[in-house]
């Protein structure tokens, strides 16, 4: 085999079968697009959605709720994590960078501490976000937390 004659495979390559031609084309007169109609003139273009004048899904479907732009999403990770965290890098202070290091949470991602499981181990935590009972975990095991 060579540059010089390499092939498509046989059936791979088929020619475009040109429309409009005259009679002689085999498809002249109406071009494939049947008689008359928008479909068969020029310039035709159909509107997204359109269902042939029936009510189009999108006005047919009732809308409800609202997106709140304003909304700010955390990565939950709870205190029975950091300990378990704490005990296997033998750390005695949590932040946001070790939970990315260890995989719990992406590089953009906020991080709100929750307060599922149990704390015996005194950690210093850092973190974007705390609830109200992680925050009194936290505190009565003899650690901290600090907001970033």
């Amino acid at each position: 085999m060579e540059l010089s004659n390499l092939q498509p495979a046989v059936g791979s390559n088929k020619k475009k079968r040109r429309i409009g031609r005259g009679p002689g084309s085999g498809k002249g007169g109406t071009s494939t697009r049947g008689h008359k109609g928008a479909k068969s003139r020029s310039g035709y273009s159909q509107k997204v959605g359109f269902e042939g004048g029936q009510m189009p899904l999108q006005r047919r479907v009732p809308k409800f709720g609202f997106k709140n732009i304003n909304r700010v999403e955390y990565k939950a990770v709870n205190v029975s994590t950091l300990e378990e965290l704490a005990n296997a890098k033998n750390l005695e202070k949590i932040t946001v960078a070790d939970l990315m290091a260890a995989g719990l949470v992406r590089k953009n991602q906020l991080v709100k501490v929750l307060a599922n499981g149990t704390l015996t181990k005194k950690l210093d935590v850092e973190a974007n976000a705390f609830s109200k009972k992680a925050e009194e975990v936290i505190a009565a095991a003899g650690g901290t937390t600090a907001k970033v």
